[in-house]
């Protein structure tokens, strides 16, 4: 059977993200998807929470039919990497190379997000050249310009990587933008990860709304903002 899942989606857990986690599995439901992977930046907290609420599993398998992938976007210090399939503290500012070990000795799939978009820390080729990788994000809905995804899906062919798509989504109206399609015969973590490594059936290739990416561009300058104020020395009285 073909499953239609998102690996690539945000929640308020992430610094820019302003998904609630409920909201996000029943816009996904009502979609279509069967699943997509929490991929929050430098947390897992998400992870824990939908297992609190069991909307989630810990083994792996699916909740009233439908999966969630736990996963982090981690910030290396080279620029962004997508763990799937595991649950991870926060290692921002790590070396890819040793992300990705990290990501394989503990059963995941390391998959760099939208690698040659340069104004959203993808990772430089003359980085990825040198990592053991079996997978890369050849579309991403919400890269800056659309000549990225091409030029990925192009060093994807040039490597033999697998390939994924997913939404890069912010908020749940965007969530299913864009997806991989999986042939599998269960829909679980393990089988998920073992199908993007054996070839994805096909992906599915929609940007972002004008409406879409302009919400995302409001919630990073907003965490911008944020972050200015939290580190801006108090005035003296």
């Amino acid at each position: 059977m073909k499953y239609r899942i998102d690996l690539h989606c945000h929640s308020r857990f992430s610094a820019d993200g302003v998904s609630e986690p409920e909201e996000m599995v029943r816009a996904a439901k009502e979609r279509g998807l069967h699943g997509f992977a929490i991929t929050d930046h430098n947390t897992c907290a998400c992870v824990d929470y939908f297992i609190s609420i069991g909307l989630m599993r810990e083994d792996g398998h699916p909740v009233d039919g439908f999966l969630i992938i736990p996963g982090q976007e981690i910030t290396t210090s080279a620029g962004h990497l997508i763990a799937l399939g595991v649950r991870l503290p926060d290692l921002k500012g790590i070396e890819p190379a040793e992300a990705m070990g990290l990501i394989h000795s503990s059963g995941g799939l390391a998959v760099p997000p939208h690698p040659y978009d340069n104004f959203r820390a993808g990772i430089r080729e003359s980085v990825l050249d040198g990592l053991a990788l079996e997978a890369i994000e050849v579309f991403n809905a919400a890269v800056t310009f659309k000549r990225a995804n091409r030029r990925a899906y192009d060093y994807a062919t040039k490597r033999d990587l697998a390939m994924t798509a997913g939404s890069d989504a912010h908020h749940v109206e965007a969530i299913g933008t864009a997806c991989t399609l999986l042939e599998m015969h269960e829909l679980t973590t393990k089988a998920t990860l073992a199908s993007i490594r054996h070839g994805a059936a096909g992906l599915e290739q929609r940007y972002m709304s004008r409406t879409m990416a302009l919400r995302k561009t409001w919630n990073n300058v907003f965490r911008l903002r944020s972050r200015v104020k939290r580190h801006s020395p108090h005035p003296h009285p």
